[in-house]
């Protein structure tokens, strides 16, 4: 499975952000948004499709400390089997390969890791440059 990436101090800059305009760490959590968005244009196209409503439960739900993408919810409850497999949803008998490190959405984040890494960077400079900051 693919390890998070960190990021030092995102808490400290978030909490800096915020003394100097309260509305700045919403930045943060928009750009996050924006940078996830790698991992979920890989992830989505890869979810086999019936009615398309696993695919369209990929979506990004960052926080001001933490970028995430998530699937699946009240619209597909199926989606975790059809990411990771094992015993069908609900008590149906459907088994599907059980794969630890999932199909889509951690496979997503390892091809995509280094261009994440890279749009996350760019979204903490660009939220440092909204504030008014010269990055060099």
């Amino acid at each position: 499975m693919a390890e998070p990436i960190k990021i030092e101090g995102l808490a400290e800059f978030q909490r800096n952000l915020r003394k100097l305009d309260s509305d700045l760490p919403k930045a943060l959590r928009i750009a996050f948004n924006d940078a996830t968005g790698l991992v979920i244009d890989y992830a989505r196209p890869r979810v086999p499709r019936r009615s398309g409503r696993a695919a369209g439960t990929i979506k990004a739900k960052s926080t001001r400390t933490e970028a995430r993408v998530s699937g699946g919810g009240r619209r597909a409850p199926y989606y975790p089997w059809l990411d990771f497999g094992g015993k069908g949803p609900g008590n149906r008998p459907a088994q599907r390969p059980f794969y630890k490190e999932g199909r889509f959405l951690w496979k997503a984040l390892v091809v995509k890791r280094d261009a994440l890494q890279s749009a996350l960077e760019g979204a903490l400079i660009g939220v440092a440059e909204q504030a008014g900051f010269e990055v060099t």
